[in-house]
């Protein structure tokens, strides 16, 4: 009977969240007025990967910054929030997905900034309180929650080959298909996914032997080090293809950009 109630519970879910994706389908926003400038002002002084844009991909970069928070709220929760943290989520939602002119979140309606570190479960008053961005499944599907402090930090740090909220967003896409689990399959032809996965492995050996320089935490699982190795490629492209070249080859055929090319740090 148990089993049966959890399926029921299952099926209602999976068709909320269709019939919620179809939905906004149907009512996603298009930008109809001018870039403002004090946005194009946080983006030079704060996204090191919008500045290393040629004039046209900068132009590209500040619609789709525009269409994504016009189709998705930012809203602060025990916290205030101002522009430059929206302007902040919505680059990390950008960057990973520049590479495809057509792409639309259209499993996310909104993202919520919190204080600070959080638990599994959201709460801020817990003392297990060890997450720093997570997306939401079954009631919170279509949320993502990421701490401001981590939001903030991903963008100050340009050399620890980190960065919580384009991590986050990863995994967002990892999960259009329907499963996070580290195999992109709306980016991915299909004839890579087994080499892929052969090849994450090995990786995540590697982590695990303590001879790899990527972030230990992509040893958790194929997903994590879907993510984790995203951020690596974002953040230090030039130090990836040098340290990891074939990793670095997949992922510029993954995301159909050739970061290392980039004006950013080696």
């Amino acid at each position: 009977m148990t089993v049966l109630f959890v399926l029921f519970f299952a099926m209602v879910f999976g068709f909320i969240g269709f019939y919620w994706q179809r939905k906004k389908q149907n009512k996603w926003k298009v930008p109809s007025s001018p870039f403002p400038t004090e946005w194009r002002s946080i983006l030079m002084e704060n996204i090191p990967y919008y500045r290393s844009l040629s004039s046209d991909d900068k132009q590209r970069f500040e619609y789709k910054i525009q269409e994504f928070l016009l189709n998705c709220k930012v809203t602060g929760v025990k916290t205030e929030i101002n522009l430059k943290d929206k302007i902040l989520v919505a680059s990390s939602a950008i960057i990973p997905i520049f590479g495809f002119e057509d792409w639309k979140y259209i499993n996310l309606y909104e993202v919520l900034i919190y204080p600070t570190f959080f638990n599994e479960k959201f709460s801020l008053d817990a003392t297990d309180r060890r997450v720093s961005g997570m997306v939401g499944n079954g009631p919170m599907e279509g949320v993502m929650i990421l701490s401001k402090k981590a939001l903030e930090l991903g963008f100050k740090n340009e050399t620890d080959k980190k960065n919580t909220a384009i991590h986050e967003f990863i995994h967002l896409i990892d999960k259009t298909d329907g499963s996070v689990d580290g195999i992109p399959s709306l980016l991915m032809e299909r004839q890579y996914a087994i080499p892929w996965l052969d090849y994450i492995n090995k990786k995540i050996e590697e982590i695990h032997e303590g001879k790899s320089d990527i972030n230990p935490y992509g040893g958790t699982n194929q997903a994590e080090f879907f993510s984790v190795a995203s951020e690596y490629f974002f953040e230090r492209p030039k130090l990836l293809k040098r340290k990891h070249p074939k990793l670095y080859a997949l992922l510029e055929r993954v995301f159909n950009q050739d970061m290392a090319s980039k004006n950013l740090r080696k």
